[in-house]
């Protein structure tokens, strides 16, 4: 899965079978990227940039909520209104382990095809996108892969360094304004073992 450090940042969440349950949903995945993403936001507006009700998005926030994924927000005084705000309770989510426990594990699978789908969606957009896109960003944003021959500890190794990589850049914050020659981007990376093609040794 994902490599997660000895010590987690205390704005990172590791799931756990409980956690699990809460989050394996694809809106309410979508709606705490929002969160995350842009800051805190009430249930209405959530719900219109996800084509919902807002009595859904109001009973899926409330679900993160008791699992612990988003907070109540007070914000400024100058709010108007009686809708209650929400933001983020951690930067990001992680998950360590495939559970053993069957209903748990289930839950763990569902999350990360979420997952993989939402990672999917954002390079379709990109795609969609670059015909318009800057020239500057055309020879950046880049879609590639490898293969590699690897031990688990290599594997591991591998996911080691590209944190350490990360940390040396800026992280999105959702109240940071950007530099005028600045971007949002999502950096995106898989490591998976690949479907046995050939018989091991084969060559």
């Amino acid at each position: 899965m994902t490599n997660v450090p000895d010590h987690p940042p205390a704005d990172e969440l590791v799931l756990d079978a409980r956690t699990l349950r809460g989050i394996a949903h694809p809106l309410r995945m979508r709606l705490l990227a929002l969160l995350r993403r842009d800051g805190p936001s009430t249930a209405t507006k959530l719900a219109e940039r996800v084509g919902v009700s807002s009595a859904s998005a109001s009973f899926h926030l409330r679900t993160l909520a008791t699992y612990g994924f988003i907070v109540e927000d007070e914000g400024p005084a100058d709010r108007h209104g009686r809708e209650r705000w929400w933001r983020a309770a951690h930067r990001g989510t992680r998950l360590e382990d495939i559970p053993s426990d069957p209903a748990a594990r289930a839950a763990a699978i569902e999350f990360v095809g979420v997952v993989a789908a939402a990672h999917a969606q954002r390079m379709q957009s990109w795609v969609a996108a670059m015909d318009t896109a800057p020239a500057e960003w055309l020879q950046v944003g880049s879609l590639s892969d490898t293969t590699l021959d690897l031990t688990p500890a290599r594997a591991q190794e591998l996911l080691d360094r590209i944190e350490v990589l990360l940390a040396d850049f800026q992280r999105h914050e959702p109240d940071r304004t950007l530099a005028p020659d600045e971007e949002r981007v999502s950096f995106q990376w898989q490591l998976l073992p690949e479907p046995a093609a050939a018989p091991r040794g084969h060559r």
